[in-house]
């Protein structure tokens, strides 16, 4: 029986592991920390690497240890109501409510809108989501090889040119990073701050949605055992998530250096348009915004495809998979016309409250693999999770918002939670719900004891 993959199935299996996760919040992320955080930089770039390189890769390391088929498997250890409402807010969360519509808006940031005159900029965006997303659906709707083609042409391209762009910043810098104060946050919480950047990259939510497609091409290369599996999934994705922690210091760093030229950007797709329009020109825009653009595609067509097929599974008897498809390219289409700046913004509440819940559903499960399944455990914990990080939903909602009617008890409440003020309200609230759930199943032996 096989119990370890060859050094070219790992090479394989890394490849996929950084097609599925990496996208377009990994790229404008880092730039735009760099620029904020600036001396700062390192403590953020941890805290970053934390939420968007190391817990994706336990994510799916958890998948395979619990041998689940797929989310909704991971959400019914909770419970089957839970399992609904996680999986569809997440796959909406990836798919057409934030992540979908970011990929037409990071296209267009950083491959149209330098050559765009500002009085033209809403108009191009409309005309450009639409070509966009027209080129989406009919990609989604006919799957075919032009993944598979993409994937193996562009993102050598891509890296390469990302590469040469990075090593170009780095032998002749725009300025020295050592002179640009940490602003905001940055200037008193690096880390957390960083940490809590990290959500942004939705990395976390992507691999529990996609992390049984690594684990089932893992199986397709001859490994059955949990253990073979988890083993393969953490040395192939170590490769990696290596590969995009190296390419987030690159980014942060030249992104800290840009600040010395351009200042404090309002996105990090005008951070990226800046640099590349530093180095190289027009011909630099252009090549970095196609490049993108065809990277971007890539990623919106595999999210519409996957996020049609789980609600067409999950709702047999609602909409077909090519229907479910139509009304998420449009419904993204419709949201990308608002702006990548006002789509981060609008996200961030979204993903404090999800990624909390994520994170822990993967702690539950690496625990289960150590101890076995054990259903009061993950259904107090989450309890516990839950509570916390709707206080970081409200918190986090836009100002104008904050006036609403029992909002100000709430945010006081909110305000309460020990670690609060970093953005970390919920951990201690998760503890309490383990150690509660620890107590159940501890009381559920005794009473089963003859």
């Amino acid at each position: 029986m096989k119990r370890r993959l060859r050094k070219q199935e790992y090479i394989f299996v890394a490849s996929l592991l950084f097609g599925l996760v990496f996208g377009a919040g990994n790229l404008i992320f880092p730039a735009a920390m760099g620029q904020q955080a600036g001396t700062a930089m390192l403590p953020a770039l941890i805290g970053f690497c934390i939420t968007g390189v190391g817990l994706p890769l336990l994510g799916i390391a958890a998948i395979s240890i619990t041998a689940s088929e797929s989310l909704f498997d991971i959400g019914r250890k909770v419970g089957h109501r839970f399992a609904y409402a996680f999986t569809c807010a997440l796959y909406l969360c990836i798919g057409p409510l934030f992540a979908i519509p970011r990929t037409a808006t990071v296209s267009f940031q950083v491959g149209a809108a330098p050559f765009v005159p500002t009085f033209m900029q809403s108009k191009t965006l409309l005309t450009f989501t639409l070509a966009f997303f027209a080129i989406v659906l009919y990609f989604s709707l006919r799957p075919s090889g032009i993944l598979i083609w993409v994937g193996k042409v562009l993102n050598p391209l891509f890296l390469l040119f990302l590469g040469i762009l990075i090593v170009t910043a780095m032998i002749t810098p725009m300025g020295t990073v050592w002179d640009a104060a940490p602003i905001d946050a940055y200037a008193k919480h690096a880390f957390f701050t960083g940490l809590l950047e990290g959500y942004n990259t939705m990395d976390v939510l992507a691999a529990l949605a996609f992390g049984n497609i690594l684990v089932n091409a893992i199986r397709r290369l001859g490994l059955t055992e949990p253990k073979d599996l988890s083993y393969s999934t953490i040395v192939s994705g170590a490769f990696s998530t290596a590969l995009m922690a190296l390419i987030y210091l690159a980014l942060t760093y030249v992104g800290a250096q840009s600040r010395a030229v351009y200042g404090i950007d309002a996105n990090g797709g005008d951070v990226l348009a800046h640099i590349a329009a530093h180095y190289f020109g027009s011909f630099g825009g252009i090549l970095l915004g196609i490049t993108i653009t065809c990277a971007c595609l890539k990623t919106a067509i595999g999210l519409v495809t996957a996020c049609g097929m789980t609600f067409s599974a999950l709702f047999p008897h609602t909409l077909s998979y090519p229907k479910y498809a139509i009304l998420f390219a449009l419904f993204s289409f419709a949201v990308s016309n608002i702006g990548l700046s006002r789509i981060i913004a609008y996200s961030l509440p979204v993903l404090y409250f999800l990624y909390p819940l994520a994170i822990v559903l993967i702690a539950l499960c690496l625990i289960e693999g150590l101890i076995g399944y054990h259903r009061p455990l993950y259904l107090c914990t989450m309890i516990g999770t839950g509570i916390a990080a709707a206080f970081d939903f409200f918190r986090a909602l836009p100002p104008a918002l904050h006036t609403l009617p029992l909002m100000e008890p709430l945010l006081a409440l909110g305000n309460i939670l020990p670690l609060s003020s970093i953005g970390m309200g919920w951990v201690i609230p998760s503890l309490i719900g383990l150690a509660v759930g620890t107590l159940a199943c501890a009381g559920q032996r005794l009473d089963s004891t003859p």
